[in-house]
């Protein structure tokens, strides 16, 4: 499965999984990357795991569990079984997987839907470092349960910008310090370029979640300026944006990651086009800009191995 290309169901977000799966096999790509509500709407993960198969695909992530910030005992009880869902859900689809979003302040959850009158309690939390500690309590007490489902907790770190509303976790070098205390087959990290291309300390972190062992996924995308109103759609396909996708390949690579890499895109010109020229734009883009630098950089380290 070295460097395969596999599609975020993010970039396809008016798709079902079945369409989806439908679009990914005939477009030739063997690997879909589902989000959690699409097994909802389609009848369970069971079901689920059957269109998956049924289309010839293997399931490269399941997105995502996290959102472990909630500072009351009723929200932290609700999240925590959310993701012991969400774990369940991906051993079913069969991913060893999880992409884990870790969550914001609790001042800002109300941008993201939640109403409750502990939301409303907590609308002047704004410790950002008891936030992160309630998110290194929540990983602690998943392991054991992800463990005992062959399921591995991938920290996504997030552009700071989204600090405030999804994730007080910022840097790769946050997210594998996070991890440390957990066996990398419980604890990963997925490097996204669209959240940390900015970081100074990258090429360092990249290699040091390589040496040890805990990168899991690959996504790919583009930074594309002037930001969308919606920040959360200022992602762009490959090349049209500002992230040098050559050298942060080549480092994910040459730090021993050989895995599936997919395209996860929320912009709103992309997610409304069809399907078909979304794929087909991501399978050249991708031969163009990536998959070069992969291959570039698996064969220096195998070099180096020699």
């Amino acid at each position: 499965m070295s460097f395969e290309l596999s599609l975020n169901t993010g970039t396809t977000p008016h798709l079902s999984l079945e369409q989806a799966a439908e679009a990914v096999a005939a477009s030739g790509l063997k690997h879909i990357g589902p989000w959690r509500h699409l097994l909802e709407q389609g009848g369970g993960a069971e079901k689920a795991a059957g269109i998956i198969a049924g289309a010839g695909l293997t399931t490269t992530t399941l997105c995502r569990g996290g959102f472990l910030t909630p500072a009351d005992p009723e929200g932290r009880r609700a999240a925590l079984e959310s993701n012991r869902a969400a774990i369940r859900e991906a051993a079913t689809i069969g991913t060893a997987e999880l992409i884990m979003v870790v969550g914001g302040l609790p001042a800002a959850a109300h941008l993201l839907g939640a109403r409750s009158s502990a939301a409303e309690q907590n609308a002047a939390d704004k410790d950002i470092i008891g936030a992160r500690g309630r998110v290194a309590e929540g990983i602690a007490e998943l392991v054991p349960y992800a463990a005992e489902h062959g399921v591995r907790l991938v920290l996504e770190p997030l552009h700071p910008m989204y600090a405030a509303d999804r994730a007080v976790l910022s840097t790769l070098g946050e997210a594998l310090d996070l991890a440390a205390p957990h066996p990398a087959e419980t604890v990963g990290v997925v490097v996204d370029t669209f959240h940390v291309w900015w970081d100074p300390q990258l090429r360092e972190m990249i290699a040091r979640a390589g040496a040890e062992h805990r990168i899991a996924s690959y996504q790919v995308c583009d930074f594309n300026l002037p930001l969308a109103a919606d920040a959360l759609k200022s992602r762009g396909m490959m090349g049209d944006g500002y992230v040098d996708f050559p050298s942060i390949s080549r480092w994910v690579a040459e730090a021993g990651y050989t895995g599936p890499v997919e395209v996860e895109i929320f912009n709103q010109q992309i997610n409304d086009q069809d399907a078909a020229t979304t794929l087909e734009t991501m399978k050249q883009r991708y031969a163009q800009l990536v998959l070069p630098a992969l291959r570039e950089g698996d064969q220096h380290l195998d070099a180096q191995v020699r």
